[in-house]
């Protein structure tokens, strides 16, 4: 029901539209990789982020249809989008060092910057447009983006038709101990990953992150109006502001790590778990510090504002280590831990809503961020007990990789996409 341009949808309605993006999310996460390892990560990256634009110029038609086709629309979205994520690992494995990865992988969360100009321009274009120019706005930069992605990205060094031959050499040089050169797709060892105690501490330990992350993105607008009683501007403000300095802080830290890394003063591992005490034990911490911040709106933003930050240092964390411990099957072991790490995004809501429902609250809210705060910091120490980034015997597949006569055929042709294919 629609009245004076709002929509009348109830907590348990507003955090099912919430979640809806992540309902089939998680179905794409393991296709997503298995496909960008046979197909590239320059299509299934590309395609999955375009259609997702698209579909944006839908929602405001279908939110005013019915709050149900809403959700249908944003459960599309979502399942298209879910391939993405894990796509890009292929893409890290195919082109980037081990020294230089933690920089690298920062660039992922470029999409905090998208989550903090989305925050921000929204407050402003809802109102001076109203609520409808938000999704045409950022509908139409997701297109250009993709238009951008399709000119200027290529899946390996040896496909980039103006590299250097010095950086390509350089490139492939410090990879080529860890991936494989085939002429087909590696066969994937299911067994060894869904066994491996590696994966299974990179799963938890990330899905622990998101989840307070998640938990801060969604609902951080609902408890700034509800709860500290801001205005739609500073709540988008105070929304977004937050994730601009978690990709600053993100790129800063990960050049501290490649530099420990470089210089050898910290192992690779030792770096990892000591980028997870930022991103998951110290976000936990800040999370907590909410409930303690009661109704005063400067020391809440600032504890929100710090848990949001500091969560950027996962792309020097458990993110980047799923790149260490098996570069030939990034991508698959990003799926398998997206495909649990992701589902935060649904149940989050759920459980918020449920916490919320007709009971906005300060001690309902503490709830939220208890169990929060509690799941962020028990998954960091488990980093931290368990943790590796060594390399994983079943990375390398034990079968002849390519034979003398094939070598020699792609040592001939340098711009053969088979040279770094995985």
């Amino acid at each position: 029901m629609i009245k004076e341009n709002k929509f009348e949808w109830n907590e348990y309605q507003q955090n099912s539209i919430l979640g809806a993006f992540f309902t089939l999310h998680v179905i794409m996460q393991i296709p997503g990789g298995i496909l960008a390892q046979r197909y590239g990560t320059k299509a299934v990256f590309g395609i999955s982020n375009g259609v997702a634009a698209i579909l944006s110029f839908a929602i405001p038609a279908s939110a005013k249809f019915n709050y149900k086709a809403l959700v249908v629309v944003r459960v599309v979205q979502g399942f298209i989008a879910g391939g993405a994520w894990p796509s890009m690992h292929t893409m890290t494995a195919n082109w980037i060092p081990a020294h230089e990865r933690s920089r690298f992988v920062s660039a992922y969360l470029g999409s905090s910057i998208g989550n903090a100009v989305t925050y921000i321009m929204c407050g402003y274009l809802i109102a001076a447009f109203g609520w409808e120019s938000v999704f045409y706005v950022s509908g139409g930069f997701g297109l250009v983006w993709y238009i951008c992605w399709v000119l200027l990205v290529y899946d390996t060094p040896a496909k980039h038709p103006t590299i250097s031959i010095r950086e390509r050499l350089y490139i492939e040089n410090c990879i080529g101990k860890t991936i494989q050169i085939r002429s087909k797709p590696l066969p994937i060892p299911w067994k060894s990953l869904l066994l491996s105690k590696a994966l299974m501490v990179n799963l938890v330990t990330q899905t622990g992150g998101i989840w307070g992350l998640f938990t801060l993105a969604a609902q951080a607008p609902s408890y700034f109006n509800f709860i500290l009683g801001l205005n739609i501007k500073q709540t988008g403000l105070w929304s977004g502001m937050p994730h601009f300095a978690r990709w600053a802080f993100s790129f800063g830290f990960s050049m501290i790590c490649d530099r420990l890394v470089k210089s050898k003063r910290m192992s690779m591992t030792n770096v990892r778990k000591m980028a997870t005490v930022f991103c998951n034990i110290l976000q936990g911490l800040f999370i907590l510090g909410l409930c303690y911040s009661g109704c005063n709106s400067v020391v809440a933003v600032i504890m929100l504002f710090s848990a949001t930050v500091v969560n950027g240092a996962i792309s020097s964390g458990a993110l980047a280590s799923v790149v260490d411990i098996a570069p030939n099957y990034a991508g698959v072991i990003q799926g398998i831990i997206g495909t649990v790490s992701t589902s935060s995004g649904f149940i989050s809501p759920l459980i918020v809503g449920y916490l919320t429902l007709n009971q906005q609250t300060l001690s309902q809210w503490c709830k939220v961020f208890h169990l929060s705060g509690a799941i962020c910091i028990c998954t960091g120490l488990i980093y931290l007990f368990f943790g590796t980034s060594d390399i994983q015997k079943w990375n390398t597949y034990n079968d002849p990789v390519v034979s003398e006569k094939e070598l020699k055929s792609i040592v001939k042709k340098p711009n053969s996409s088979n040279t770094m294919d995985t």
